[in-house]
């Protein structure tokens, strides 16, 4: 376990964790614009990127500067890469961060066309931890609009670049960052017919990646606890062939937990908000249903009693009620009903070409993401809890699996190539795009990647 992960509240101190003051600077700047406010749309369609000026964080020492320059250079790619901003390239600056003042020469960054400057400093302590301090100024306005101030270990500077630029998006969008975030997924490797799954782990850019399990049981479907910290996933175990048992595993400890075994699990279970229980599907006497399971008492109690395939659950953010598909109605369908498993719903109504699979309810409550095949074609989409508003963001040759970040607004799936004539292609990725359905961009990883699993913001 990275040192950077592994940092609490306890080692990530937000020292004076409150706008800092800037001297003298509402004597000397003049009035904002009257009725402006810097802010960026996000709920329009396309989104016209926003120039920002991202300085280098000042050091005194040549460590500090270096980390200075590291954590610009993450909390710009962050930012660039929701789409939503333009980082202006640092050789186009006419003032020197360096030299700046108590205030930055407002016009020299309007010249260069940044509508916001973000600054900063870093600073080891006789302590041994590091100090970073930021503000974000409107170039315009000429006033700050926030700063903030954090002190951590050395090696945790990556994490704090990350939080910079999650109080960068908020306050310039209105809504939560991402970028301080994990993705588990399954890493594989080998031939078609001889795959090597393992579970990885890494931070939301691709940082800090590891594997979680050696490869010699096959993984599928990890799934985070709400607390960030346990990941639930499906294995079969090399010795217990045909019988798949779940497994709760640990990120601080790298302890795991079998739940237990499953003969008829059809697909791996999902944390109910409270991460009290978890919710999944399994078959018994030829019949596929929903079940929950109480995780202090292993208790099981069974959602849904219907001779055709229930399947997929995932709970609304309130943990009221449950999204799943069905093939009830003749073919693959979406359906919701109450968390006890009454007034059972249908919420999809494709043709009879089209089918829908893997709903994952978003973490503001408002949408449901979808698997949806169609004519041939694999597509990701959205529609409203009451089946209204369909919207399909992308399609492909196989696109499957969304899973969401937790502000709501980016999605996160993989693509399979088909593989050619030989035998080759058939590379698996994963990829990130916005509700816009614009900003698409695939997420590196070392290996091929599937089944990707979205982290909460870690605490």
């Amino acid at each position: 376990m990275s040192a950077t992960r592994s940092i609490r509240l306890a080692h990530l101190l937000l020292a004076a964790a409150l706008a800092l003051a800037t001297p003298a600077l509402a004597q000397t700047a003049p009035p904002a614009q009257p009725g402006r406010e810097l802010r960026i749309d996000i709920t329009r369609g396309r989104v016209e990127p926003l120039p920002i000026a991202i300085a280098n964080f000042i050091g005194q020492q040549p460590n500090e500067q270096q980390v200075g320059r590291e954590i610009a250079q993450v909390v710009s790619a962050d930012l660039e890469r929701s789409g939503l901003f333009h980082p202006i390239d640092q050789r186009a600056f006419i003032e020197d961060p360096a030299r700046m003042g108590a205030t930055p020469r407002f016009g020299d960054w309007r010249i260069i066309n940044a509508q916001a400057l973000v600054t900063g400093t870093s600073a080891l302590q006789p302590d041994g931890r590091l100090r970073v301090e930021f503000r974000l100024w409107d170039t315009y306005a000429e006033r700050q609009l926030t700063g903030f101030q954090y002190t951590t270990q050395p090696n945790s500077w990556r994490r704090v670049a990350h939080i910079v630029a999650d109080k960068i998006y908020e306050r310039l969008t209105g809504e939560s960052g991402y970028f301080d975030t994990q993705i588990v997924y399954v890493s594989e490797s080998g031939p078609a017919d001889r795959r090597i799954k393992r579970l990885a782990l890494m931070d939301q850019d691709g940082a800090n990646h590891r594997y979680l399990t050696d490869g010699r049981s096959l993984v599928l479907t990890p799934r985070f606890s709400p607390s960030t910290r346990d990941i639930t996933y499906l294995s079969y175990g090399s010795g217990r062939r045909g019988v798949p048992r779940v497994y709760l595993f640990n990120i601080d400890t790298g302890q795991q937990e079998i739940l237990g075994d499953f003969p008829g699990m059809t697909f791996a279970p999902r944390f109910s908000p409270d991460g009290n229980s978890v919710i999944m599907s399994l078959a018994s006497n030829g019949n596929t249903d929903i079940y929950t399971m109480d995780l202090r008492t292993k208790r099981t109690v069974r959602l849904t009693d219907d001779p055709a395939i229930d399947t997929s659950p995932s709970y609304s953010p309130d943990g009221k009620r449950i999204v799943f598909n069905s093939d009830r109605g003749g073919s693959q369908q979406l359906y919701v009903m109450n968390a006890d498993g009454s007034d059972q719903k249908r919420i999809s109504f494709g043709d009879n070409r089209s089918r829908y699979g893997t709903p994952v309810w978003s973490p503001r409550g408002d949408l449901i993401a979808f698997t949806k095949i169609d004519g041939g074609k694999f597509y990701i989409g959205v529609m409203r809890p009451d089946g209204s508003g369909e919207r399909l963001l992308t399609e492909s040759f196989l696109v499957e699996g969304p899973t969401w970040a937790p502000n709501g607004r980016v999605l996160m799936y993989f693509r399979q190539q088909p593989y050619d004539s030989r035998g080759g292609g058939g590379t698996t990725r994963l990829y990130s795009i916005d509700l816009t359905g614009y900003n698409e961009r695939e997420v590196i990883t070392p290996q091929d990647a599937s089944d990707p699993a979205w982290s909460p913001l870690i605490p």
